[in-house]
Parts: C-alpha cells; sequence; structure tokens
C-alpha cells in the first residue's frame, strides 16, 4: 500500500488533520473544535492539554476514512509565538500563552535594548516577551524546556521534547540566517539550556512513540517531523515553490508573502523572512484591504456591485486605501491619511476605484520587495476572502502585470502534510 503522509494543524479555532499521498492528492481530513482561550486584559492562554486532546479528536475522525496504518510521517503546525515551558518528560509547567498574550510590555523593552532590528523577537506578542515574563514569575524548578505550540504537540507524539523549528524558533529570538541562537539573549538572562534545539522544518527527528502510536491507531514505524507555523504551513499549501513565487492574502489587511533567494529585512516597515530550507520566505502588511472597503461599502453592496465591474476600463482615479491613518508597507507612515478622492457619485465607479487603490498598493509592495533584495516577481497565487472575486482579479492582473491566480489549497494542515512529505520545504 502506498504511503501516506498525516499534517496536523493546531489552530485559533480547532485542530485539522489532512492525509496526503506522495502525489500530494488528499485522501482525507478531519478536524475538531478548540475552546476560546481564557482571556484578561491583555493575558491569553490556555491549558495545553486541550490542544492534545483535541487533535486526538482530529486523528481519530481522520482515521474513520482514512488506513492510518499508512503514515509515513507526521509534521505538525502551531500558532506562531504561542509558548509554555515543560519539564523534562513533556509535562507543561505553565499554561500556553498563545500568540496574541500581549501581557510582556516590560519584557519587550528589555527585548528592544539589545535585539537587533531585524529580529523576529520584537514586541510584547513575541515568544521571547513570554519565555521572560514566565521566568520572572519564577518558572517551577523541574522546568527544561520552553517550547512552542507546535513543538510540544510533536514532541509529545514521539516522547521527545526540546525540538523546534527554524520557523517557530524565529519569534524566540534565533537567528535564522547564522542557524544559531544568538549571543545577546545572554544579556537578557535567558538560560540556554531552556532553548530548544532548532531543526530545517520538515526534518524527521524521531520514530513516533509506541504507547502514542498504539492510541491512535498510527503505525510503530511512523515518524515525526520537525513542524512549522501556521502561516509559513498557508503558504506551502499554495504549492508557491520558485523564487519569485508569491501570494497574497486579501483579508480585512493585505499581507504578502514571497519566495527569495536571500533574507530581507526591513525592521521598520515590518519585512522580516523566515527561512525555507535554503530559500527564504519574506513578507510584509498593509493596512489597507478589506476593512478599508467596509469603512464604505457592507458585504451585501459589495457582492451586488461586483459584478458590474470593468476591469477593462480602468476609472483613473488615484487612491490609496485605508480603514484609519497609519500605514506599515509599502509606506512606513504612521499617520498617513487613506487617499481617496475625488469621490464619483456612482456607488459602482467608486467601489472599482477602491479596488484598483488596493491593487496599486498590492503592487507598490512588490517593487518594494523588489528593491529590497527579492527576486523578480513571477506569478502571484490569492488567498483569502477577496481571492473569490473574480474581476478583481482581473484588475490585478493587470497591475501587477504577471499571472494572478487564486489557490487551490490554503489549509495549513494541507501545507503541514507538504512538509511531512517532502522532508523540508519544497
Amino acid at each position: 500500500m502506498a504511503e501516506l503522509f498525516l499534517g496536523i494543524d493546531v489552530g485559533t479555532g480547532g485542530v485539522r488533520a489532512c492525509a496526503i499521498d506522495a502525489r500530494a492528492e488528499i485522501h482525507g481530513t478531519a478536524a475538531a473544535p478548540l475552546p476560546a482561550p481564557r482571556q484578561h486584559c491583555d493575558a491569553i492562554d490556555q491549558e495545553p492539554e486541550i490542544w492534545w486532546q483535541a487533535m486526538v479528536m482530529a486523528i481519530w475522525k481522520l482515521g474513520q476514512a482514512v488506513d492510518l496504518g499508512r503514515v509515513a510521517r507526521i509534521a505538525v503546525d502551531g500558532t506562531s509565538g504561542t509558548l509554555l515551558l515543560i519539564d523534562a518528560d513533556g509535562r507543561p509547567r505553565s499554561p500556553g500563552l498563545m500568540y496574541n498574550d500581549a501581557r510582556a510590555l516590560e519584557e519587550a523593552a528589555r527585548i528592544a535594548a539589545v535585539a537587533p532590528a531585524e529580529s523576529g523577537a520584537h514586541g510584547r506578542s513575541s515568544a521571547l516577551a513570554k519565555l521572560l515574563h514566565l521566568l520572572g514569575q519564577g518558572a517551577a524548578g523541574d522546568v527544561r524546556h520552553a517550547v512552542h505550540q507546535a513543538d510540544w504537540i510533536a514532541g509529545r507524539l514521539a516522547a521527545r521534547h526540546g525540538i523546534s523549528d527554524e520557523n517557530n524558533a524565529l519569534k524566540l529570538g534565533y537567528d535564522p540566517v547564522t542557524r544559531a541562537w544568538p549571543a545577546w539573549l545572554d544579556e537578557l538572562g535567558v538560560p540556554s539550556a531552556l532553548l530548544p534545539k532548532v531543526l530545517m522544518p520538515g526534518t524527521a527527528f524521531a520514530e513516533i512513540d509506541p504507547t502514542v502510536a498504539r492510541a491512535l491507531g498510527l503505525p510503530l514505524s511512523a515518524r515525526v517531523a520537525a513542524g512549522t507555523t501556521d502561516g509559513v504551513a498557508s503558504f506551502i499549501a499554495t504549492r508557491a515553490d520558485q523564487p519569485g513565487d508569491a501570494v497574497t492574502s486579501l483579508g480585512t489587511t493585505l499581507v504578502l508573502k514571497q519566495l527569495a533567494t536571500q533574507p530581507i529585512f526591513a525592521a521598520d516597515q515590518g519585512v522580516y523572512s523566515h527561512r525555507l530550507g535554503e530559500r527564504w520566505l519574506a513578507g510584509g502588511a498593509s493596512n489597507t484591504g478589506g476593512a478599508a472597503l467596509l469603512a464604505h461599502f457592507s458585504t451585501e453592496e459589495m457582492d451586488r456591485l461586483t459584478p458590474q465591474l470593468t476591469p477593462e476600463q480602468p476609472t483613473g482615479l488615484d487612491y490609496y486605501p485605508l480603514p484609519k491613518p497609519g500605514e506599515r508597507f509599502p509606506i512606513a507612515d504612521p499617520s498617513l491619511v487613506a487617499r481617496i478622492s475625488p469621490r464619483p457619485a456612482e456607488p459602482l465607479r467608486f467601489f472599482q476605484g477602491l479596488l484598483e487603490g488596493i491593487a496599486a498598493v498590492e503592487a507598490l509592495a512588490y517593487r518594494r520587495l523588489a528593491l529590497l533584495g527579492a527576486p523578480p516577481l513571477r506569478r502571484v497565487i490569492s488567498i483569502g476572502g477577496g481571492a473569490k472575486n473574480a474581476p478583481w482579479t482581473d484588475i490585478r492582473h493587470r497591475t501587477l502585470g504577471v499571472p494572478v491566480t487564486v489557490a487551490e489549497q490554503t489549509e495549513a494542515s494541507y501545507g503541514a502534510a507538504l512538509l511531512a512529505m517532502h522532508g523540508s520545504p519544497p
């Protein structure tokens, strides 16, 4: 029987599992919900055991439709920056501080004083800020590892802990260029023994724990691989695999990621790079996007107007839509005001002008990435709610000057399964 490769995505609202074969064809998917994390002001956390039980349920559901005995390798992705402390046996010794936990304000200031600008560890929601906060609260004496959400699930599958990957480790301070933990972590008093061993995403590091294998219906020969973050897994799911391939997420905001042959950092514009094997995934985010559209039109109004759009007849309006003052990328200006005038009387023309404006911001962003060292734009794959708008795709194609398509797959669990199959990022 042909081998299968299992991807597990631990997301915000649930755990998803996906099994694929060596041709990357899906054999089955399943999901189990997660409750909302606890929240008190800026503190947002969850008991890690909840993640494990949801994963068990998702795999059990998957096993109703797929022969799990054929699984050869497993990879796990999780929310970026979610961190917990564990003992030598993998037992949690702290809650899981979620990706959007922002309680570590003082710790973020300490990091800012010593970390280089291009480090992914900046910000009060970074994994490093969370680690410093937990240590400052007085960690239990039997704490042995600081691990991310995906690390802990993979470690429990393999009964081998203290292993991470180059994507999850980025916000903990790992330097993806030198592929090492930097010396400046010592200035913050971070115990080096707590930091995980970092592997390339997709690197198999252990066979599955026999007890876990029997409980889940997986073969004893299945190997567990280092995973990635949910965002990188979603990029991998699109099958973008050549330098110059890019993915634009048309959601509340406009998020761009492009495969590059060298790292790109522009801290003042929020541009940083994940390492994908010997390539790099450079990304930036603009405040334009769906929120800027919803400032003027309801979803129902946009649905009604979309079939009437005329991409072949540009409005000539030169807009820079923003939901409120302030922009990060491609223009780094915290006080930038939206440019949405003159405003025509016809709602359809105004709507098309806004869509053209967002496309122009997208084009400017990719040109900015090129100036920072990205390769020539080759193609753009669209994900997110706006990707379903076919006339807008035509507008963006005309503006960007490269093929623009809609991703067939965007589920992070599929990307994690591809990671398990390839053994390293494609």
